[in-house]
């Protein structure tokens, strides 16, 4: 009877039993956890560096005067008047008014935009109807005009309307985004099973049921990251809600642009206001981001 250790040899042999051939190896190691390396962790350092520094610049700033913010070098340092000059900030521009209003803003453009887009990214996914595919580069084709270009008439539409000054002629304009549909068409195209909608369907679920038992579980991870980069962005617009609301009614950067007015603008003061208005940004993806992060794995596992 021919025996392995007949035809291999015996080191041969021993490899290959406590080892396996090339593949198995792969396979029996693909379970370790991998460990970075030093170079990784020094260009993770420097990343962090780069991307920390106008955050801890405009703290630094936010905490000295005018006076020591002119002067050569700047500081490098915290000085001691940071919550005087946050108080400055607070009171001269308003910020109460401008906080709720930015936050109320920015909640009801982000559920708006992440809904319909969520909506029109199934139909465009999933579903079957005439001119499908000319809607969808229609939809897309928006994405390149500029935005300057709907200022003027947007605005004259709004002021028909009764609307000058008003939040709603913020929310409204930007409750669906062009962006935002692509974006989960995209997504829906391959994390959504055709035959899960099908099963559904055969079990009797209403087009509603399917929405909200089928496509909004399975769409979960993109509708996280889209609403985290709408928010943002709402948060940050400047250039309609400028045009669009006055110091009465101010957003965040509305009023922050009322700090900068002035013979002689206190920068020391602006800095604070900057600071109070990132504050409501860091504190949200500090609550929120690990599920954000955790709802993107997830959906990569799942695809």
């Amino acid at each position: 009877m021919t025996t392995i250790s007949d035809v291999t040899p015996p080191a041969q042999v021993a490899k290959d039993g406590a080892a396996g051939p090339p593949a198995r190896r792969r396979i029996m190691g693909a379970g370790k956890q991998l460990h970075a390396g030093p170079i990784t962790y020094v260009a993770l350092a420097l990343f962090a560096v780069i991307s920390l520094a106008p955050l801890l610049w405009t703290a630094v700033a936010a905490s000295r005067t005018n006076t020591r913010l002119a002067q050569t070098p700047p500081p490098f340092w915290f000085g001691g008047n940071l919550f005087k000059n946050l108080e400055t900030a607070w009171n001269q521009a308003g910020m109460g008014t401008a906080m709720w209003n930015s936050i109320l803003v920015a909640s009801s453009i982000t559920v708006g935009t992440v809904l319909f887009s969520t909506l029109a990214g199934f139909a465009f996914a999933k579903l079957r109807f005439r001119f499908s595919t000319t809607l969808l580069l229609m939809t897309i084709g928006t994405m390149m005009i500029p935005p300057q270009l709907a200022v003027v008439p947007l605005y004259l539409w709004m002021s028909d309307l009764g609307w000058a000054n008003q939040l709603q002629t913020v929310i409204l304009p930007t409750l669906v985004s062009a962006f935002g549909t692509f974006f989960m068409r995209q997504y829906l195209v391959q994390a959504l099973p055709t035959e899960l909608i099908e099963a559904a369907r055969v079990d009797g679920a209403s087009s509603l049921r399917v929405v909200w038992h089928v496509v909004f579980p399975a769409a979960r991870p993109a509708m996280a990251v889209l609403g985290l980069l709408t928010f943002v962005m709402a948060w940050n617009d400047f250039l309609w809600p400028i045009i669009a609301l006055n110091q009465e009614n101010p957003t965040v950067q509305v009023a922050l642009n009322a700090l900068g007015t002035g013979f002689i603008p206190d920068d020391s003061v602006i800095m604070a206001g900057a600071l109070l208005g990132t504050l409501p940004l860091l504190i949200a993806f500090l609550l929120f981001g690990k599920q954000i992060v955790g709802g993107i794995m997830q959906g990569a596992v799942k695809g």
